[in-house]
């Protein structure tokens, strides 16, 4: 568990929500009061579904609009009583839960996410971090940690909805080929931040998507009989053409909730374009 936790109050701009996502890399962020109360989460996908709507005001209404007003009030959570199985299990079942706060006593003491599950299965469930998920404790190495996530920020204004989709996509991408083994995506996901990887064969053909979620829900992960990525990955992803605008991949990423886009040239992959790429 993080107990190093960014988080966002319910009463400030949506800009700040954006700055502290964009700014860590972080997809999602838990809402809460000044008192530390949990109240909500805020996503990068609930700022883009309110650009949708208030697309001719720009990224002014971020400014005149509270985190309360998009954020999902309703969240899960798990008790800091509860253990590692019943918080895995949680966000197994749940396929587009990826952060779960960590309440006690109404008040957020920390979250844990997805890549926790993973780093605790590539240790062989043996990884220290997890087996204090629940014990309170501060760790000054999460300060540095924190401190080193920051990201550098694109410069300049948003992009408009007009902007080719090729100008703000990552084109260095990190894939992994269908043949490997599961272990083989989990470990660049956790060495590079990634939620989703690209699936490729060949000369960068794009066969598929996998995602942490995949990996989590796969049975055999973790055992001596390794799977491939073949085996669990998304085969028909959806995907935006290299033709595309801006405008085209944030409808497509709030219509269908997606965190990473792979960008295509015919059948292959050129890029990958991310929600806050479209922030």
């Amino acid at each position: 568990m993080t107990v190093r936790v960014v988080t966002v109050r319910a009463d400030e701009p949506i800009s700040a929500a954006v700055d502290r996502m964009t700014r860590f890399g972080f997809s999602a962020l838990p809402v809460v009061t000044g008192s530390s109360r949990l109240v909500g989460m805020v996503s990068l996908l609930d700022v883009l579904r309110f650009r949708e709507v208030h697309r001719t005001e720009g990224v002014e209404a971020d400014e005149r609009t509270s985190v309360e007003e998009i954020m999902t009030p309703d969240v899960l959570s798990m008790s800091a009583t509860a253990n590692a199985a019943a918080v895995a299990e949680r966000l197994r079942s749940h396929g587009q839960l990826r952060v779960l706060p960590v309440v006690q006593g109404g008040r957020l003491v920390g979250v844990v996410t997805r890549s926790d599950l993973l780093r605790h299965r590539a240790d062989g469930g043996s990884r220290p971090g997890l087996r204090r998920l629940f014990g309170g404790g501060r760790d000054r190495t999460e300060d540095d940690a924190l401190a080193a996530m920051v990201r550098v920020r694109r410069t300049g204004p948003a992009p408009s909805a007009g902007t080719p989709v090729t100008a703000v996509m990552t084109r260095e991408v990190v894939a992994v080929a269908a043949r490997e083994p599961v272990a083989v995506a989990a470990r660049l996901m956790l060495e590079h931040r990634h939620t989703a990887l690209p699936v490729v064969e060949g000369e960068g053909r794009l066969v598929g998507i996998i995602s942490e979620a995949d990996i989590l829900a796969d049975p055999l992960a973790g055992r001596k009989a390794h799977s491939t990525v073949s085996s669990v990955m998304t085969r028909t992803p959806v995907t935006v053409d290299a033709r595309a605008t801006v405008g085209d991949a944030q409808a497509l990423v709030a219509d269908h909730g997606l965190r990473t886009v792979p960008v295509v040239d015919g059948a292959t992959l050129a890029g990958v374009v991310s929600r806050s790429d479209l922030i």
